[in-house]
């Protein structure tokens, strides 16, 4: 048989319920079975004591991290920042080989032609979540619709752009393998997929519903990646859903848990729990892996902020030792606090301070060690304020094993 369903493990009988339909399909005389996952929540129910002490423990750590946006000095240039480190990390988990510093160079318009494909990618992520957030505080409802539509601008000017950006797909698609018939795994069939995306998008919408959020979304998002709706950008936008979730839900009051760094650090775990529950129907262990990614994240996000505080502190003592200039460089300072990688002349259009006195207190800066500039050039010089830049962008080295 061609399923590519391995048998259930020994123990988990008890899950069978849970598990899909498994719909036989033939494409060009060749048969295959593509999965049909049962509607959320899960049936029988969760055994929830299997998670609850994880589910503890990531509440509190989810707590911490969103109690220290409300001390953050700009918490809207840290979200500026770590916005694009998700984006960056969810994206080589799809393949791409931008880092950080390549995104910001590209929006400072300073990115080698070499790499632009791929951070064109990453600043459409960036896009399509800011897109969908700005709908959620707006008062538009996680639906359908909205994913179409932050699908639409994940896409535009990419590499999948003929993929039918905004639109369901109306054709099979597989992972793994060269055709569904060898595939590791085939999503559902095209004629049941409105079928199973209506029935997602009432979960997402039942109030009578009393799962965790972090419940919730760790289902929804398993539920998106099987049911695979788009011809490309399902991980990406699956990801993204997690922290739509969170935001509805009021679990957070900033985005600010994204769970990238952890997927793409545990990525064959991913798959495999991903698989997990179409195999066995095992949710509890899902979420388990989840919630440890939870726990961890929000941890690392907490270590980022707190470093982030303390390096900030330091460098406005050290610029307020100078004395007369040190109040141009603190103006510049807050500017690299957003844009930690830029031009002299991007920080005149930014600021009501003249090129001579920009350039002479990025000098001053230079001297005491904040601002690195890496060009070694005498004119279109790129100023870096590295020690910033070098704690956001842990853990965003591009994927070279693959």
């Amino acid at each position: 048989m061609k399923s590519g369903f391995p048998l259930l493990r020994w123990g988990m009988a008890k899950y069978i319920e849970r598990i899909g339909e498994k719909v036989k399909c033939s494409v060009t005389g060749e048969t295959y079975y593509s999965y049909v996952p049962k509607p959320l929540p899960p049936n029988p129910r969760l055994e929830m004591e299997k998670i609850f002490p994880l589910l503890d423990q990531a509440n509190v750590a989810m707590g911490r991290l969103d109690g220290l946006s409300v001390i953050l000095p700009d918490i809207s240039s840290f979200l500026y920042m770590y916005i694009r480190k998700e984006a960056v990390l969810s994206s080589q988990i799809e393949g791409t080989q931008s880092s950080l510093s390549d995104l910001l160079s590209y929006e400072n318009q300073d990115v080698p032609g070499v790499i632009e494909k791929d951070v064109v990618e990453v600043s459409n992520y960036v896009a399509a979540m800011m897109h969908g957030l700005k709908r959620i505080n707006g008062g538009f409802p996680l639906s359908l619709r909205l994913i179409r539509e932050m699908h639409e601008v994940l896409l535009s000017r990419t590499r999948g752009g003929s993929k039918l950006p905004g639109e369901f797909r109306r054709s099979q698609n597989w992972i793994g393998g060269t055709r569904p018939g060898n595939a590791k795994f085939v999503p559902p069939p095209p004629d049941r997929l409105m079928e199973v995306l209506g029935d997602l998008e009432k979960f997402l919408h039942d109030e009578n519903n009393k799962l965790p959020a972090l419940v919730k979304a760790a289902l929804a998002h398993h539920q998106f990646e099987t049911i695979h709706p788009f011809l490309d950008g399902n991980g990406r936008l699956g990801r993204l859903l997690i922290t739509s979730i969170l935001c509805v839900a009021g679990l957070m009051h900033q985005p600010l848990l994204y769970l990238s760094l952890y997927f793409k650090e545990n990525r064959q775990a991913y798959y495999d729990h991903l698989q997990l529950v179409r195999d066995t129907g095992d949710w509890e262990e899902w979420l388990q892996f989840f919630l440890k990614g939870v726990i961890e994240t929000a941890n690392q996000g907490i270590e980022a902020v707190q470093l982030i505080l303390k390096l900030f502190a330091q460098d406005r003592e050290k610029i307020a030792s100078i004395g007369k200039p040190a109040a141009s460089m603190l103006l510049i300072h807050d500017y690299l606090q957003k844009h930690p990688t830029t031009r002299s002349k991007k920080i005149v259009e930014n600021s009501n301070l003249t090129l001579p006195t920009i350039i002479k207190s990025l000098n001053h800066l230079i001297d005491i060690g904040i601002v690195t500039e890496v060009t070694g050039k005498s004119r279109n010089k790129i100023y870096v304020y590295k020690k910033y830049l070098d704690i956001l962008s842990e853990g965003t080295e591009p994927i070279t094993n693959r």
